[in-house]
């Protein structure tokens, strides 16, 4: 608690244990009674370093800024019984928003979306729900249809650079001899600076030879399109047409 509120985080998460996505009842059971209970202390510290503001020996007080959101951590592996215990406790404790933890660890994308499914509508209505570690493109269209607001992942910029490429019509690998002589921008349907200025078939160039600067405009557009992907997400849902962009965004998905 103490190295976040001197980060200044916006959002500050509760120590947790994550499971492997394969664990059996009795560990899991035991993992996120142990998660529950560092959320409490979590909590309790959180308080009074952003209620109190006392001196913790290397924050000055001062430098807190008492607007900061504490969120709890969801467990429970791919056992729908115990993420409902979980939630419970969680929820007990009471926090600003709540994160699903424990997805994408492993287990099969069904089992992810079973637990969503289960799960995020029995969270709190009027605090955020956060999916921790998630995902591709077809995960956060799935999990907002099943109820989730947030999300965190470092695909954009770990597949940007092994030369991943998420667009509008699916993935592709710049790596790939077809893209040689390919004078098209990564996505025609990207307005991003790198789709405005760069082919494929220049990018490849630059990753071929080794150069960064391919890792660094692949980043760069990998996380346009995931946030431009969630900027039509809102629209859609503003405008009451969200299940209409999900059938239409996913059909696109599987073009390449």
């Amino acid at each position: 608690m103490e190295v976040q509120a001197a980060l200044g985080a916006e959002i500050v998460m509760v120590f947790d244990e994550c499971p492997p996505g394969d664990a059996g009842f009795e560990q899991t059971q035991k993992s996120l009674e142990m998660t529950a209970r560092w959320a409490k202390r979590s909590k309790d510290r959180f308080n009074e370093l952003q209620l109190n503001k006392e001196d913790t020996g290397f924050i000055e007080a001062e430098s807190l800024s008492g607007q900061q959101a504490l969120f709890g951590i969801i467990q429970g592996a791919g056992h729908l019984d115990l993420r409902k215990q979980s939630l419970d406790l969680t929820t007990e404790i009471g926090f600003d928003g709540y994160a699903i933890g424990g997805l994408s660890v492993g287990e099969e994308k069904s089992v992810m979306y079973e637990v969503l499914e289960f799960l995020a509508p029995k969270m709190p209505k009027d605090a955020p729900r956060y999916l921790m570690g998630v995902g591709t493109p077809e995960d956060l269209v799935e999990a907002v249809s099943r109820g989730v607001d947030m999300f965190d992942c470092v695909m954009p910029t770990r597949n940007g650079r092994t030369g991943g490429v998420f667009t509008s019509h699916g993935k592709l690998n710049i790596r790939n001899a077809k893209f040689t002589t390919d004078s098209e921008p990564l996505d025609n349907e990207c307005e991003c600076s790198v789709c405005q200025r760069y082919s494929r078939a220049y990018i490849r160039h630059l990753y071929q030879t080794g150069e960064m600067l391919a890792a660094m405009l692949i980043s760069h557009h990998n996380l346009a399109f995931f946030l431009a992907t969630m900027s039509q997400v809102r629209e859609s849902i503003k405008v009451g047409k969200f299940a209409e962009f999900k059938r239409e965004f996913l059909a696109k998905l599987s073009d390449n």
